[in-house]
């Protein structure tokens, strides 16, 4: 074997060297890029955020006497300003950070650069971002807060709360309602619900309940996924929500078309709507009712007629389907009865709710599809009335029709002589008005205004269409007329009385129209009545979940946007939806008529 010279091991040892050199270099390259885009990806996050935080800031810290009005209002406390910051990726509950600062500017650069620094840590995407400024709090004890909270709804306890006096440990009262800290049943502070909250967002539990504590009320803005920004309410039954200057027609027809598609969206493929949630804990209501699943089918209609997205047609078609194909049976060939399956037993408000809906659905598509159907199920409503004093028996058992049960709910009577009505619109035949008729004429002899009954402004509407006797005016009127105070001052969102005060207006607004002598008249104080519409329409808005609301709920981007029942758990179902977007849909059609209203009213003042 040829022995090398040493300038050949020389060559090649300074040529592994060469190689072994520009693989490290090539490693070191990879390793320094891979950490780059690492860094690049983990910036996204907080640019994105600092990008809202500025524009929170440009809003909320504009006012130079802010400080003064916080100082004044009792929110600097130990002489220290305090700042929330709220984010959201729309997939999961806010998370919450907050600080405090000796300047309202030290405390905000204070919170901010926490919740930085929380988003880093988590590889969090803030989509919402939401800030809050304490602007007066007040020391009290566990036991005055339990009176606070005595007289209260659930969830109407509208401020947060401090576990000590320098906001360690301290709640926005979204984070609280959000989060079922309040036993609004037993009025006190649950412990276990306010730790387990606690550990998730991070924070250290508190060993003991103290009974000292601070609540507080805040100034809220709101920066949403496109960096609009909203200043939010700071008092009462609005806290929290976006301030709207004026409930006009477009933002009516926003609202309808957004929690319209909430409906579609939970249209199942076999026809069925997912029944609702209880948004707490993102828990799917596992009931089902087939006289709200026709209601809410009413609702997709309105948010055609409003919103004209075809892609919503299928749904409603498929829901349609699954209405008649599971759950309508025909005891003889002329009388079909919509059947409660779980009970197995058929309610009158099904057939009458069936009915107007498939009504409205034939005449806002221009066929004829349902005649047939509807036709029957009023049969079927007619067979469950008294034909000699026009009362109304209410459940049959579905097995033979037999009868189960005389009297169940006040609103089967509305739906069934509101379906009536229609059908002798539709078909022209004297028994399904006879039959509306002595309906009617039963709910006046029996006082039926007393009880707020939207479905009974509903019949009457239709009913006075085609018998304009005053009696039937005036009944229509007192209905809403006897109680528009209560109406009026009513504290929670209480979905159906826009559907009353909106279908009674249509019948008032006839009248006057058309010039028809009603006595009751002059008992109709009209400025009151007109200004309870504006504000049932502004005061129902608390019913809807804005982000700056679903952002403190588990689940918010399947909740966000759509109508919920905010005293029974933020509860969200179908036919809460769709009396929101019944009452709401009245209003958007005679949004017009209201502002002339409103208009001649205020020239007259």
């Amino acid at each position: 074997m040829r022995n090398r010279t040493p300038n050949q091991d020389d060559v090649r040892d300074r040529a592994l060297r060469k190689n072994m050199l520009v693989y490290a270099a090539v490693a070191l390259a990879i390793l320094f890029v891979a950490l780059g885009i690492h860094q690049l990806w983990g910036n996204d996050d907080n640019r994105q955020f600092n990008e809202k935080v500025a524009l929170l800031e440009k809003r909320a810290l504009a006012d130079p006497k802010l400080e003064s009005a916080i100082s004044q209002a009792g929110g600097k406390i130990n002489s220290r300003y305090t700042v929330f910051f709220s984010v959201c990726d729309t997939q999961s509950r806010a998370l919450v950070e907050s600080a405090q600062g000796e300047t309202l500017k030290s405390a905000w650069d204070n919170a901010a650069a926490a919740t930085q620094r929380l988003i880093s840590s988590r590889n969090y995407n803030p989509v919402w971002v939401k800030a809050d400024i304490v602007k007066d709090a007040e020391i009290t004890n566990r036991e005055d807060l339990r009176k606070k909270t005595r007289n209260l709804n659930d969830n109407f306890f509208r401020r947060g709360i401090a576990f000590d006096y320098s906001f360690d440990t301290a709640l926005l009262e979204a984070e609280i309602n959000g989060n079922k800290i309040i036993d609004y049943e037993q009025d006190v502070i649950d412990p276990e619900l306010l730790n387990k909250y606690l550990v998730s967002q991070g924070r250290q539990p508190i060993d003991a309940l103290p009974d000292g504590i601070l609540t507080f009320s805040c100034y809220g803005y709101f920066c949403d996924e496109n960096n609009v920004v909203y200043d939010l309410y700071t008092e009462d039954l609005d806290y929290g929500r976006r301030q709207v200057d004026k409930v006009d027609k477009e933002l009516v027809g926003e609202l309808i078309s957004r929690s319209g598609r909430f409906l579609a969206n939970i249209v199942k493929e076999d026809g069925q709507f997912v029944y609702g949630y209880y948004p707490t804990y993102d828990k799917e209501i596992s009931n089902y009712n087939i006289l709200r699943h026709a209601g809410a089918i009413w609702g997709l209609v309105a948010l055609y007629d409003v919103s004209g997205d075809e892609t919503v047609l299928p749904k409603i078609d498929s829901t349609i389907q699954y209405l008649i194909r599971d759950y309508i049976e025909y005891p003889d060939e002329d009388t079909a009865y919509v059947i409660e399956r779980k009970a197995d037993e058929v309610k009158l408000g099904g057939n009458g709710i069936t009915v107007v809906m498939l009504i409205d659905y034939m005449q806002r598509f221009g066929n004829d599809n349902y005649r047939d159907l509807v036709v029957k199920l009023g049969n079927g409503i007619l067979a469950m009335q008294n034909p000699a004093t026009g009362e109304y028996y209410h459940v049959l058992n579905s097995a033979d029709y037999s009868l189960k049960e005389e009297d169940r709910t006040i609103y089967y009577d509305g739906e069934a002589t509101f379906a009536l009505a229609k059908l002798y619109g539709l078909t022209g035949d004297e028994k399904y008005l006879t039959g509306a008729i002595k309906a009617v004429d039963y709910f006046i002899a029996n006082d039926y205004a007393k009880h707020r009954d939207h479905w009974i402004a509903y019949c009457m509407n239709e009913i006075t269409k085609y018998v304009p006797e005053e009696r039937y005016f005036e009944f229509a009127l007192k209905n809403a007329n006897d109680n528009l105070d209560r109406i009026y001052k009513q504290k929670t969102s209480y979905h159906t009385y826009l559907e009353l005060l909106m279908a009674t207006f249509e019948t008032y607004d006839r009248i006057k129209q058309n010039s028809i002598p009603v006595g009751y008249m002059s008992q109709v104080n009209e400025s009151y009545f007109i200004d309870t519409i504006y504000k049932r329409a502004r005061h129902q808005l608390n019913g809807y979940l804005y982000p700056e609301y679903a952002m403190y709920l588990k689940n918010p981007a399947r909740i966000v946007n759509t109508f919920c029942v905010r005293h029974d758990g933020y509860r969200i179902r179908i036919d809460d939806v769709q009396h929101f977007i019944g009452g709401y849909y009245s209003y958007y059609r005679n949004y017009e008529k209201l502002e002339a209203y409103r208009l001649k009213l205020a020239e007259s003042q």
